[in-house]
């Protein structure tokens, strides 16, 4: 198994049929077992059948033979997805990457006291500090409409609604932009004019509709705008203060509209609004509202042709369990909580994505689940199949589409054009016809199988670590570790090295070949020379510094002596100690120095949902989901059972925390907030923190793509010079703070 994870078929085959050039020793191994004349055969052209590929694998890995990526798979137009060309395959599929880099390091010397609206100064993982880097770089696409004539998008991590005047069909620029002034700019807001985090539009009748979903509102264009940052006609909102309505717009993601009707989601609150004639002023109340019986959970995008309606739901419980599903009335809504006819899960894949689409003029809907599905119409039951099934990155011989919370579909003039995960988006000429139909062309990318989000080396869930010399970022999203082997003075600038923790698919299944996570690291940790990062069953120890590809020379797989890993969020080292958080167990692991695959801890500390930790020696801090959101330790006293001080100062769910330099500085994820005490004394003495770094106390939870804004903060690490800032799942951002 080993052998044939770390040659797959379309390794094997190549040495099979002489694509690539026989190393040492390899032919004879093979005609042991094959034949000389069998060899001969499939040098000739002949198909290698599995146990062949199997016998090859086994050869290679005997041979110890290390592969590179470039001589040996066999590359899609445009790349293999999800790793660079320059990538080279190490051992357990791990593999590295050295990227083209220049930038200005920073100075060294001095000391950074964090206060209150400190403004970052560096961003990582983003183009800049308020840029979105052009009319065709996209973060996070999503929210398609079209009107038939005209192609309208959400580009949502940079805070705006782009518009082509005219159906793309190729590469091209959009026309207008709104919420921004011009194409480089990200400044998200509320004003008329302004956006934070917008992710569905709507179009019809010459009107714009849009999701302003951070400021829990709906824009309205009743003439469809032409300028740059024109402003909304109409704001609908409801007031946060006093008893909640059952018409509250809370984080509405979906929106639908004929011109007439509007129907959009308020997705925190699992409910659906309706509106049976178009709201003509400010604040305009729905008309009715549904519930779906309690069933429905965080509604998302919205379908409909106008006598029908379906609602994608990230959390429903329509069939007793909850999950990803969708709900169906097939007749439009007219009553309060009217009850949906059909709820489903995805056709192919019950725990599957939730539906979302448009429909064609004959008809048709073409719908994204766990790939494009092309249906005659609304679906009648919960067991109604697809016309058609357009194979994804889950089928064999798929096209990988890379879907995700943000995809969505527009269908216009038998053009169809979706959003990719990859930041791109793939359009069809027409309406596919076969399950093997790939995209003819792409918008943001030149070609279709381009990977946007990892050529501009966008992070998803940046966990930092730095040395004061170096920076070590790592990403359970994209399964991966950056490595700058300076500190950065420059925004948007690539690593020096990227590891990625992953290994390779046959090029045939599916077609563009991608990544399977080896490793998802959710935390990491770095003391001296010794750099562990660790996700889920999985931890990893270099005991030198991975600054020029070295592997990690111990790994642990499901487990350490007779601990049993469940779901590892946090991991700290120092001097005396090893630790490990295991979310689901509710318990922090304490070894001895490095551990040994059978070594046994020397305590096991109770603690409710652990998450991030951090370790200086002298305290050990604990982050978690439980009534108790951060905990300190001495070391000292770890192997007696600890005495905990609980530092709480009004944190509400923490997921990341250090410690080190004296100081203790605790990431609020919720809160949008960065709490700092410059002793870690002091908070141990239940005195509130010395400085909040993210949004004032008023607007705290609204979190926004800011300078001096937090979205989601995650992760921290300090060096006593730069203070780094990781945020979580809906902002892609790592930013410094620096002395003043």
């Amino acid at each position: 198994m080993e052998a044939r994870r770390r040659f797959p078929p379309e390794v094997t085959a190549r040495y099979l049929s002489g694509a690539i050039p026989a190393p040492e020793g390899l032919d004879g191994c093979l005609e042991g077992d094959l034949g000389t004349e069998r060899l001969h055969s499939l040098r000739s052209g002949e198909t290698p059948q599995g146990s062949e590929n199997d016998l090859a694998a086994t050869c290679l890995f005997a041979l110890n033979i290390v592969v590179e990526p470039t001589d040996s798979v066999a590359r899609p137009p445009g790349g293999v997805v999800g790793v660079p060309p320059t990538a080279r395959l190490l051992r357990d599929g791990f593999s590295v990457s050295r990227p083209t880099t220049s930038y200005r390091p920073a100075s060294s010397g001095g000391s950074v006291t964090i206060r209150s609206g400190e403004v970052a100064d560096v961003v990582l993982g983003a183009v800049g500090l308020g840029e979105a880097g052009g009319s065709l770089l996209f973060n996070r696409p999503s929210g398609l409409s079209t009107d038939g004539r005209r192609l309208v998008m959400t580009d949502v991590f940079n805070n705006r609604v782009l518009i082509w005047n005219e159906l793309p069909r190729g590469n091209v620029p959009p026309d207008v932009v709104l919420g921004q002034q011009d194409f480089s700019s990200n400044s998200p807001g509320t004003g008329r004019h302004q956006m934070n985090w917008p992710v569905s539009s709507a179009t019809a009748a010459g009107r714009l509709v849009v999701t302003d979903t951070n400021n829990n509102r709906i824009l309205v264009w009743n003439v469809f705008p032409t300028r740059n940052g024109q402003p909304a006609d109409i704001v609908l909102s409801t007031s946060r203060e006093g008893p909640k309505s059952d018409d509250v717009i809370g984080w509405p993601w979906g929106a639908w509209t004929d011109g007439s009707r509007l129907v959009t989601t308020s997705t925190n609150e699992g409910r659906i609004l309706v509106w049976n004639n178009f709201p003509t002023r400010d604040g305009e109340p729905a008309d009715i509202v549904l519930f779906g019986g309690g069933d429905i959970g965080t509604p998302r995008q919205v379908v409909s042709d106008g006598e029908s309606l379906l609602v994608g739901d990230h959390n429903a419980t329509g069939d007793g369990r909850q999950g990803p599903g969708t709900f169906i009335w097939h007749s439009f809504p007219d009553r309060a909580d009217q009850p949906y006819d059909v709820f489903r899960r995805d056709p192919r894949d019950s725990n599957g994505p939730w539906l979302r689409g448009d429909f064609a003029d004959d008809g048709r809907l073409v719908l994204m689940g766990g790939s494009l599905q092309v249906w005659a119409g609304m679906p009648e039951s919960s067991a109604d199949e697809s016309e058609l099934w357009v194979l994804g990155q889950s089928d064999q011989g798929g096209f990988d589409f890379t879907w995700s919370d943000f995809s969505t579909v527009a269908v216009a003039d038998e053009m169809v054009y979706v959003t990719s995960g990859r930041n791109l988006i793939l359009g069809f000429e027409q309406i596919p016809e076969s399950s093997t139909a790939v995209p003819d062309f792409s918008i943001g990318a030149e070609t279709v199988t381009d990977q946007p989000l990892l050529e501009h080396y966008f992070l998803g869930n940046p966990v930092p670590a730095t040395d004061g010399t170096r920076l070590f970022v790592t990403s359970d999203f994209d399964k991966r570790l950056h490595v700058w082997h300076r500190i950065p003075d420059e925004s948007g600038v690539p690593p020096d090295v990227v590891y990625h923790f992953c290994e390779y698919r046959d090029p045939t299944y599916p077609a563009v070949t991608t990544c399977i996570g080896d490793l998802a690291p959710w935390d990491n940790a770095l003391h001296g020379d010794v750099f562990a990062a660790v996700g889920k069953r999985k931890a990893v120890v270099w005991e030198e510094l991975p600054v020029d590809g070295a592997m990690p020379t111990r790994e642990f797989q499901e487990g350490i002596g007779s601990v049993r890993f469940d779901d590892l969020r946090g991991v700290a080292v120092d001097d005396r100690y090893f630790y490990l958080a295991d979310y689901e167990a509710g318990r922090v692991w304490v070894w001895a120095g490095l551990p040994g695959s059978t070594d046994e801890p020397v305590a096991s500390l109770v603690v409710d949902s652990p998450q991030r930790m951090s370790s200086d020696g002298t305290h050990l801090a604990v982050s978690t989901q439980g009534t108790d959101p951060v905990i300190v330790y001495r070391v000292d006293e770890i192997e007696q059972g600890g005495s905990p001080v609980v530092v709480r100062s009004g944190i509400v769910r923490p997921q990341g925390v250090y410690v080190g330099g004296g100081q203790l500085v605790v990431a609020d994820t919720p809160e949008n907030q960065v709490e700092v005490w410059w002793t870690i004394d002091s908070a141990l003495a239940g005195n509130p923190s010395d400085a909040v770094l993210g949004a004032p106390e008023s607007t705290k939870t609204t979190p926004e793509i800011g300078a001096d804004r937090l979205f989601m903060p995650s992760a921290v690490a300090t060096d006593g010079r730069y203070l780094w800032i990781g945020e979580y799942k809906f902002s892609n951002r790592l930013l410094r703070f620096g002395p003043s």
